[in-house]
């Protein structure tokens, strides 16, 4: 059935004799299994078509499709072309949830980057997906816009991404934050390198491969104090001065040509800012805050990165090759998979009359301008250059 020949009807049917109006009853299936009905009263006997049913039932194909490692040859009962054909209407659906109103204990958030200029923020709880935003980077008008619609929780696991804190001290003034740990080693490991070379550096990569494994306040208080230890030890080193009057050669990568001075160990003052920050904020350790033991605070954005940020990549990964539209519509889906079945509409009702037959675009008529005078060159096939529509055995050989 071509996608052009449907028209859909939403509505319930009713069922009533198109001879007589009069109500009708089931009178068993035809041989394809079409439910037949018989009119009570002139015993006329019809079948009717069920255009939403067919709707629904494509739908839960292209999504099947979507969600599967399988080619459209592999994955259709019949020809890739007939599939594709069959479902071409569903690129027009755009899933979405509905917003409970449940208060979580812990919401965990995260951006994910498909395209340059393209970013998919998600917001998780419970392991499953509350929602999403588009946007081209992570700002706090797109984290307002996705936030908006939950209550606020106890605490917001975050990796640190720009423009969040802004939204959430808009929205959510009160709300805890838990900073990712296995960001921040990575941060860490970014400005150190796997192996640093200084002693300062290796000593403060040291210490951040222990954050992870800190599961007491005790442990945590420790930790603190080794940080601190290290400081003590190598303020002056992190603040030593370069000046731009002793510098031979060209300048460090970063540092301006109008600077007069910068520090000396740059790499190793960042990554220990890096630290310095978090502590500061207290966004290190809620996880072990004795009031929320019961609500059990992840420490780490690995539970949507791990289930949901990777799965949208393997599943553009097996499908790839799409137009940008389609890679976003089947984020969207992957999303809407992972969602909890009480937020998540059914895919009929998701089905609109528009995304059958979408308003066609304008055609656009060019005006060809009328020559003026004789025709100088011509395309029609003429006899003096031999170019004519030849008839019987004329010029031909046997």
């Amino acid at each position: 059935m071509g996608v052009e020949s449907i028209s859909v009807n939403l509505s319930r049917q009713t069922h009533t004799c198109s001879i007589c109006h009069s109500p009708q009853k089931k009178n068993g299936k035809t041989p394809a299994g079409t439910q037949r009905w018989r009119c009570k009263n002139c015993d006329a006997s019809t079948t009717y078509k069920r255009p939403d049913t067919t709707a629904r039932n494509q739908l839960t194909a292209h999504v099947g499709w979507l969600m599967s490692k399988q080619s459209q040859t592999e994955y259709a009962t019949t020809s890739a072309r007939s599939f594709r054909r069959h479902t071409a209407w569903c690129w027009n659906v755009h899933p979405h949830l509905t917003h409970t109103g449940e208060v979580f204990d812990e919401i965990q958030v995260d951006g994910i980057y498909l395209k340059p200029g393209w970013c998919l923020l998600i917001a998780i709880a419970n392991k499953h997906v509350i929602g999403w935003q588009w946007c081209d980077h992570e700002k706090s008008v797109a984290w307002t816009e996705l936030l908006r619609h939950f209550p606020e929780p106890k605490v917001v696991v975050t990796d640190g991404g720009s423009g969040l804190m802004k939204a959430l001290k808009t929205l959510w003034p009160a709300v805890k934050i838990q900073r990712c740990l296995v960001h921040i080693q990575r941060n860490i490991r970014t400005y150190l390198s796997l192996k640093p070379k200084t002693r300062a550096g290796r000593s403060l990569r040291g210490l951040s491969l222990k954050l992870t494994g800190i599961t007491t306040l005790e442990q945590a208080q420790e930790w603190l104090v080794l940080v601190n230890n290290w400081h003590t030890e190598y303020k002056d080193y992190i603040n030593e001065k370069t000046y731009a009057t002793d510098w031979v050669g060209e300048r460090p990568a970063g540092i301006k040509s109008n600077r007069t001075w910068w520090y000396t160990h740059t790499r190793v003052r960042s990554a220990y800012e890096t630290l310095r920050i978090v502590i500061r904020r207290e966004h290190l350790f809620t996880y072990l805050d004795p009031d929320l033991e019961k609500a059990g605070i992840n420490a780490t954005t690995n539970m949507i990165e791990g289930a949901i940020n990777s799965g949208i990549r393997r599943t553009l990964r097996d499908h790839r090759g799409m137009p940008t539209e389609h890679r976003r519509t089947a984020a969207e889906w992957f999303c809407w998979t992972h969602a909890e079945p009480a937020g998540r509409p059914s895919l009929g009702s998701l089905v609109r009359p528009e995304h059958y037959a979408p308003q066609a675009r304008a055609e656009v008529v060019q005006e060809v301008e009328e020559q003026i005078g004789p025709e100088l060159y011509g395309t029609a096939a003429i006899a003096e250059e031999g170019l004519y529509a030849r008839q019987g055995w004329g010029g031909r050989s046997r």
